[in-house]
């Protein structure tokens, strides 16, 4: 089982002369995922009051508990009910270091709850000097060791510097995405939320 957690942000246009039905379609949905494990929050915020757009966010302790919410018969029912109103939808699933390319938030923002609405903090996104160092810890001795494995092989160093950084790329990023940066933002966590 993954062990990142994870969360999926929506935006969703929604047919303004359905704005009631679309309220408690997504309150009805928000109550549905609490019930499931691995749940770890969600909401949901309109751009103003005449917004069409809305924009939506749940998080899931893993991958394992994501799916098994995504592909609930009950999710399936709730999603059919929505098709009436909601024009268009993307949805983006982040975890790891890739929502930390977004500005930093502040503040606090009012979201509706099962009984009225609560109030929750916007959780800030590192500084960019520690998402940084972050990137710098995992990428360095990754580098550094693809560099010494390439090294012995016969020919590499007589390629033309731009055929040896483009194969060192394009081997290093996916093990960057998939594999170093999740590990490294899991160990400083804690440092990364000071």
């Amino acid at each position: 089982m993954s062990s990142e957690p994870i969360t999926v942000s929506i935006r969703r246009e929604v047919d303004p002369e359905r704005i009631a039905e679309a309220t408690a379609w997504v309150q009805t949905g928000v109550n549905m995922a609490h019930k499931y494990p691995g749940f770890l929050g969600s909401g949901w915020v309109r751009a103003g009051e005449d917004s069409q757009v809305w924009h939506m966010l749940y998080r899931f302790a893993n991958e394992d508990t994501l799916v098994a919410w995504e592909r609930s018969d009950e999710r399936a029912w709730w999603l059919s009910m929505g098709e009436g109103f909601i024009r268009s939808e993307r949805s983006r699933r982040r975890s790891g270091i890739e929502g930390w390319f977004d500005e930093p938030a502040t503040g606090t923002i009012t979201l509706p709850a099962a009984e009225g609405t609560s109030t929750v903090a916007v959780v800030n996104t590192p500084p960019r000097w520690k998402q940084a160092v972050t990137i710098w810890l995992g990428f360095f001795p990754v580098n550094l060791a693809f560099t010494y494995a390439m090294s012995p092989v016969p020919g590499w160093d007589a390629l033309p510097i731009w055929l040896r950084v483009l194969c060192t790329t394009l081997v290093l990023t996916p093990i960057m995405t998939y594999w170093v940066l999740p590990w490294v933002t899991r160990t400083l966590r804690s440092w990364l939320a000071r």
